[in-house]
Parts: C-alpha cells; structure tokens; sequence
C-alpha cells in the first residue's frame, strides 16, 4: 500500500490550499483514513479524520476551517484548509487505518494507523 501526499506550499495567511491523498495497492473503502500534521518541534497531532461510513471529525484548533473527505472513484482522500493562519504551518500527513471496517468514527491516535504518506509542507506567512 502506497498513500502519496500532495498539494502543500507557500501561502498568505487567511488563503486556502487543498491537500491529496492518492492511495495505490489497497482500496480505501471500508477503512477510516486522517490527516495528521507536525510543525517543526513538536509532536506528530491530529487534524481531520473521516471515518468508512463517512462520519468525519476534527481537532478543535481547525474546526470550521478544515474539511476532510474522500472520492472513492478516485481512491483519493482530501483536506481543503481555507482561512489558513500562520499556526497551521507544518508537514502534513495522511494515513489510513489498519481495521477493515472498524470504528465508524475515525481514531484520533497515530498509533491506530497502518499506512502513512511521505507527508507534504504547508507554509503560511503571516
């Protein structure tokens, strides 16, 4: 299984970038999937999850601003980020579940996911 992260940069505080995550070798159906991201320094935090039924979750610091979901056709997962702020600079990662139709929310634990991106850089300048 292959999860190929893209669509990071450089932009303003307050603009908006959309993330990717094209999965290969496994179908994402039936298995929760998340964003992840850590900033230099810190720990490795949850951002956004949806879950296989489609019940999505958020960490509280992009709620409202993030927005986490899935084409199955495409077997692609994403993450608009709109109303950026400097805060959110970090690489970002997605990862999918190792559970075959776990919980139908998705686990907020880096420890619960099998499978992980090489991760992608989001700058945001204030």
């Amino acid at each position: 299984v292959q999860l190929q992260a893209y669509g990071g940069g450089l932009v303003q505080a307050g603009g908006s970038l959309r993330l990717s995550c094209a999965a290969s070798g496994r179908t994402l159906g039936g298995y929760s999937m998340a964003w992840f991201r850590q900033a230099p320094g810190k720990e490795r935090e949850f951002v956004a999850g949806i879950g296989w039924s489609g019940i999505t979750t958020y960490a509280d610091s992009v709620k409202g601003r993030f927005t986490i979901s899935r084409d199955s056709a495409k077997n692609t997962v994403y993450l608009q980020m709109n109303t950026l702020k400097p805060e959110d600079t970090a690489v970002y990662y997605c990862a999918q579940d190792s559970v075959l139709y776990g919980s139908q929310t998705a686990a907020t634990e880096k420890g619960r996911y099998q499978y992980w991106g090489q991760g992608t850089l989001v700058t945001v300048s204030s």
